[in-house]
Order: structure tokens, then sequence, then C-alpha cells
């Protein structure tokens, strides 16, 4: 390289302090653009059928920057179920934790927090990819066991033990034995959007989801009522009234 060159690469490229801090930003931002192109291709593919170089392809980096980050795909997978399901529980604990109101508001804030920001979002696909691959898996299974199946289910039992405790809900012999009917149906319909629903191939469930959501939230919430609580459903009347 002349030294008319090299005087040319200085004078027309420079390296600035802008420059430097947007390549730091681009490296900041790179951890995040990785997980998403992980959750776009296990959610199509599943964990087997998803390679780590069409990941990096998909990110736009190179296999080996990909490593830099996540040494394997197990711990790329891992990080996905971290930054989009684990995060969201631990905001939905921290908010228990603090909550001062009644109990069938804070359990009708967290079904709504879970299913506005894992259900209804790519990431509630993540449930469906570990049912179908978890006894293939199982150190991703017990991963997933602990980072989202358990803290879900303290943080659903402890709502529970509170509203019996305070007398807003009904007591009952195992509250542990309750935990899935809360969850049930907001997975079922997870399910559903990631699969069959993704096909637009069933009419049969409802298509507003977020409406479905609060229909499921008012039935739940009238069984755990403690007695004399309990409100009508739509379009029914109260005891002993005749129709006119």
């Amino acid at each position: 390289m002349t030294a008319l060159t090299t005087f040319c690469l200085i004078t027309t490229c420079p390296v600035t302090p802008d420059t430097v801090s947007a390549r730091k930003r681009r490296k900041e931002a790179r951890p995040s653009e990785l997980l998403e192109a992980a959750l776009s291709l296990f959610v199509e593919r599943g964990f087997a059928g998803t390679r780590s170089e069409e990941v990096a392809q998909r990110a736009g980096v190179s296999k080996g920057t990909l490593y830099l980050y996540f040494p394997s795909k197990e711990d790329l997978f891992k990080a996905v179920i971290r930054t989009h399901l684990t995060v969201p529980i631990a905001e939905c604990t921290a908010l228990a934790e603090r909550y001062e109101g009644p109990t069938a508001e804070l359990l009708r804030t967290l079904i709504g927090m879970v299913w506005a920001q894992v259900g209804k979002t790519p990431a509630g696909s993540i449930c469906k990819v570990i049912m179908a691959e978890a006894r293939n898996f199982p150190e991703i299974a017990q991963f997933y066991v602990s980072e989202v199946i358990e803290p879900t289910h303290r943080l659903l039992a402890g709502t529970l033990a509170r509203g019996i405790a305070r007398g807003e809900f009904r007591p009952m012999a195992n509250v542990d034995a309750a935990v899935p009917a809360l969850i049930a149906p907001a997975l079922l319909m997870a399910m559903h959007q990631h699969s069959v629903g993704a096909c637009e191939v069933c009419s049969e469930l409802p298509k507003d989801d977020d409406e479905a959501i609060r229909v499921q939230m008012d039935l739940l919430l009238d069984g755990l009522r403690a007695d004399g609580d309990r409100t009508p459903a739509a379009g029914t009347r109260p005891p002993g009234e005749t129709a006119r």
C-alpha cells in the first residue's frame, strides 16, 4: 500500500468519537439481535431443527460471533427462555410482593401480564417446542421446569393462598392442585395460536384472544370468591326472581 493510498483511507474514513460510539451501540445490541433471530427460528423449526449457523445468518453475523456470546445451541436456547419467560415471571413476582389491593385484581393483572408479554407474542410458542422435544433433551426440559414452571407455580399458589388468608377466596384443601386451572386455558390458547391457529383452518376458538382471557378470568374468579361475593353471570337472574 502506497503512502498516498494510506493517506486517502485515513482522510476519507476517519475514526471519530461518533463512529466509535455507533460501533459500541451495535456491539451492545448484538446479543438481543441474536436472541430474536434464535427465537424466530426455534419457533419455526423447533430446537432440534435449528442450526447455529442459521441463527447467525438471520442475525447478520458470522458463526464465530454467535459463539462469542453463546458457546452452544443449548446455551442459546436457555438464553431465549431467560429473556422471554424468566424475566416476565420475575416482573410478575415483584408486582405480587408489593401489591396491596384486592387479590382478585392482582390475579387478573398477573394473568394479563403473562398473556400480553408471553402468550400472545412469539415467545408463547416456546412451550410448544418444550412439549414436543422435552423427552429428547432432558437437560433443556429440566431448565424449563426450574426457570418457568416452578416459579410460575409458586407465584400463582402464593396468590391463591393470599386470597384465602384475607377471606377473599373460598378455602380449599389443596392450593397446588388449583394452579393448573389458572394457567391451562391461557396455555391452550397460546398453543392453538402457534399451531393450528397459525394455519387459519379452525374457526371454533375465539378470534379475540384478549376477550377470551377476560372471560376466562371472570369464570375463574367467580369460582374462587368466598360465598356471598360471587357475581351473577351475564344474562342470569338472582335466586328467587322469576321471568316476567
